[in-house]
This record gives structure tokens, sequence and C-alpha cells, in this order.
């Protein structure tokens, strides 16, 4: 059985490429959890923002936008101070200025689903790569949306970032066509 090559590194990639990447997302708490992983992950692995998934979940009230919205000065620092997440003063302060952003585009187009999927006409891109390393890191569309979340007030959202977020979310499946996965998201996509 085929797969995506960097679903091999660890059985935690595995487990979230053969059940997670790629699936269309339409509840807004998950679309947040996305947006948040997504940011702590700058600069590192994916693998490592996997192995501190449930710690984000456990400090970040299971991604419940409305509470982090309210996060103070002393959530912050007993978030900093969480080994359990990456303890980086600025990721954690973006997760609160984009919860409050998340809000306010929920309040403009009825929620953060109706926002991010009009990008692509509610519809997810159907790519077929031959070869990993064909995938881009980002695209036209993701510098769209990227400049689009910045306009709107939200951090640690660049077009890598926003590409990354589309693929996880599923707006896009970018599984390789000798994945297993490939035909499975695409009958999703054509249901």
């Amino acid at each position: 059985m085929g797969k995506c090559l960097w679903a091999l590194n660890s059985p935690k990639e595995e487990h979230y490429h053969d059940h997670e990447w790629g699936v269309p997302v339409h509840d807004d708490q998950l679309l947040f959890e996305f947006l948040v992983l997504e940011g702590a992950q700058a600069g590192l692995s994916w693998s490592t923002i996997l192995n501190k998934r449930e710690g984000y979940r456990k400090a970040f009230d299971n991604f419940a936008v409305e509470k982090v919205a309210r996060y103070n000065e002393s959530k912050v620092n007993e978030l900093l101070a969480n080994p359990d997440i990456i303890r980086n003063k600025l990721k954690v302060n973006s997760a609160i200025s984009n919860a409050q952003a998340f809000i306010k585009v929920q309040d403009e187009f009825g929620s953060f689903d109706e926002y991010i999927w009009r990008f692509v006409d509610g519809k997810p891109i159907q790519n077929s790569w031959q070869h990993h390393h064909e995938l881009p890191a980002s695209t036209r569309l993701s510098e769209l949306v990227s400049r689009d979340l910045k306009k709107r007030g939200f951090k640690f959202v660049g077009s890598v970032i926003c590409y990354a977020h589309m693929q996880a979310t599923g707006m896009v499946n970018d599984h390789t066509v000798d994945c297993f996965r490939y035909p499975q998201i695409m009958a999703l996509i054509e249901t």
C-alpha cells in the first residue's frame, strides 16, 4: 500500500497522515486548532508539534476560541512555563490575538469555515502530484490567504503556514497519486 513519504517518519506522523491530513475540515474549533498548531510549527518540524498536540489541547482549553481570546498576562505566563507546548512568547501571544481575530471573522462571515473555504469556492483543490518533492511549500493562493489574514490582524500566517493549513484542513489534496489516501480524499471531495 503506497503512502506519502513524509508519513513514514514516525508512528504519530503516519497516524495523522492516515486519518486527518487532507480531510476537509468545516468545524471552526478544529480550524482554529490547526491555525494555532501551524503557527506554532514555524521554524520547527511537524513531528515536534504532533508530539505536543495533546499538551496544546490541555493548555489552550481544547482550542475553545472564546476562552483563548480572553487569556490575560497571568495565563500567558502560565503557558510560557508549560513544557508541554512550544514556549515562545510571540507564538503564545499570536494564539491569543488570532483567537480575537478569528471571532471577528466569525462575526463578519457567520463562521471561520465560511470565510476560509471561500478562497477555494467551497471545494478542495485536487492536485495530482507524482512525487513528494513536487509539492509546493506555498502557492499564489496561499499568499492571497496570508495577505487577507494579516490584514484582519492574524499573526504567524505567512504563505507557507497558510499552505500547510490548507493541506491539513483539506482545502487542497496533496497526497501523492500513489498514496492510498489519494483516492479516498478524492472520493470525499466528489461527494
